[in-house]
């Protein structure tokens, strides 16, 4: 597959907006981050998915995969309003799990306290009503005993 331009990314960042201005995150197609596997990112208040047949799929919001994706906007609202500042936790709780892998395939990213509140809540349509804050419970946890807890709940 043919990898896009990575500079049209840099141009999302530019306009982009603090995550309390951005309402509805517009789709975005491009395959330049996203490895084989994952269908979408949240990117400066824009969702970006590899392929048209992803971006398409997330134009409704009753999409889960949208809603996931929202929730992860109304996370970086609660972290100071701020995109950089949602990053930088998201990548020191990312680098923090990694020891984790050894364990399990991707736990990195799986318990990241962001994304386990985003999956725990992607199927509830209401749940975009309210802060999400649940993942600063996440966060109080040590990277392993998030791991224990993702693994006792797939058994």
């Amino acid at each position: 597959m043919k990898r896009d331009n990575p500079l049209a990314l840099l141009k999302l960042i530019w306009r982009a907006r603090r995550p309390s201005a951005v309402v509805d995150m517009p789709v975005v197609k491009n395959n330049f981050w996203l490895r084989p596997g994952y269908e979408a990112l949240t990117f400066f208040g824009f969702i970006v998915t590899p392929t048209n047949r992803e971006a398409e799929a997330m134009s409704s919001r009753t999409s889960a995969l949208k809603r996931h994706e929202m929730i992860h906007l109304r996370q970086a609202q609660s972290t100071g309003d701020s995109w950089v500042r949602f990053y930088f936790l998201y990548i020191w709780y990312y680098l923090r799990a990694l020891p984790q892998n050894r364990r399990m395939r991707n736990a990195a990213y799986l318990i990241n306290p962001f994304e386990m509140e985003a999956y725990r809540h992607m199927g509830e349509p209401d749940y975009l009503d309210r802060p999400a804050t649940e993942w600063r419970q996440w966060a109080m946890m040590k990277p392993r005993e998030r791991l224990v807890l993702l693994q006792s709940r797939h058994k």
